[in-house]
């Protein structure tokens, strides 16, 4: 379906997402769609002609102007200032984030196992009486470290259930999964993953995760539009078109910043915890379920003390290059296997 919109400048669309950026607890932009709204993931996306507009690139313009000016911050005097104040307040989450992990990946199982006939999200179903007691013996064994590992090798297991039962390109949502999941059995064994700490195995999953949904925003946005009904608040006063570009730019470009330099990780951490945590007032229970574990890799995320990397004009000059390869290279897997897998027109 190709809808015309009235073409803002970019200037308009500049100010726009600096709005909602600040507003940023576009709580629709947190809210998983799929979970309250009809949805049909093998249906014809917008076409990227339509995707890539006037108003698109004036955001994503904005954003990669953001991402420097966040990058030239880290490793500065006002910088390590920021870092300072980050590190005093999330103190007991820096000391404390492996057992707060543990007991909200513990809550999340045991919801779901009362629940029953939830896999992993709540759009998906099950009807098998043994998943839910594995979703328990996933819980119980958060409690012990030497157990962990058996409960990401669980979590595993429900992944690979769910790819079976709906799809690898539905499950391309849920990549934070297995982060999770590598995450608790790192931590239970004591080891790294090639170099890489247990809780940047979990910060990569949970960016490709939101990097990958804000592309349903684009490639989607009537999913969202009933939400608009019942939830007008959301839009902040912009038509639907334009609100899902820009909720779509600010999701990725927060998602992408969780893979940069410590200063910008963090800073996005916060902002996206507090948008799905807004969320929640607006969506209810399922929005609080549904996002815990990310939430909380998030919020590890900004307790985390790495220190800072010095050299930020090189990072703030790689920006625009690396940004548009990400962008560039979300857009093309998501349409080029989506049009292999369902036979759809990318344009």
């Amino acid at each position: 379906m190709n809808i015309r919109t009235k073409m803002r400048p970019p200037l308009a669309a500049a100010a726009a997402v600096v709005f909602l950026s600040v507003a940023g607890f576009a709580t629709e932009a947190s809210a998983h769609v799929k979970w309250f709204c009809a949805f049909n993931v093998a249906g014809q996306p917008r076409g990227l002609e339509n995707v890539l507009c006037a108003d698109f690139e004036g955001l994503v313009g904005l954003a990669v102007l953001f991402l420097m000016l966040g990058c030239l911050v880290d490793g500065t005097e006002f910088g390590n200032a920021l870092v300072r104040a980050l590190d005093r307040v999330t103190s007991a989450i820096q000391s404390n984030h492996e057992i707060l992990i543990r007991a909200v990946c513990g809550f999340f199982f045991v919801t779901l196992w009362s629940l029953e006939g939830i896999l992993l999200t709540p759009e998906l179903k099950t009807t098998s009486e043994w998943i839910p007691w594995l979703q328990l013996a996933i819980a119980a064994g958060l409690i012990w470290r030497w157990t962990m590992p058996l409960s990401g090798l669980g979590i595993a297991v429900l992944f690979v259930l769910a790819v079976h039962d709906y799809g690898v390109f539905h499950l391309a949502d849920y990549p934070v999964f297995l982060g999770v999941a590598a995450y608790l059995a790192l931590v239970g064994l004591q080891r790294d993953l090639f170099g890489m700490r247990p809780l940047d195995v979990a910060r990569y999953s949970a960016a490709v995760t939101l990097m990958w949904a804000s592309i349903e925003k684009w490639a989607y946005p009537e999913w969202s539009f009933p939400l608009f009904i019942e939830h007008p608040a959301v839009t902040l006063g912009f038509d639907g078109e334009f609100f899902m570009r820009a909720a779509g730019v600010i999701e990725f470009t927060l998602a992408f910043s969780l893979l940069w330099t410590p200063l910008v990780r963090r800073a996005s951490a916060v902002v996206l915890a507090g948008m799905f945590v807004a969320a929640t007032f607006e969506f209810g229970k399922i929005d609080v379920i549904g996002h815990a574990p990310i939430v909380v890799v998030l919020l590890a995320i900004v307790g985390d003390d790495t220190a800072v990397v010095q050299r930020s004009r090189r990072f703030a000059a790689a920006v625009p290059v690396a940004y548009c390869a990400a962008l560039a290279g979300f857009l093309t897997i998501y349409y080029y296997v989506h049009a292999v897998l369902f036979g759809t027109q990318i344009l």
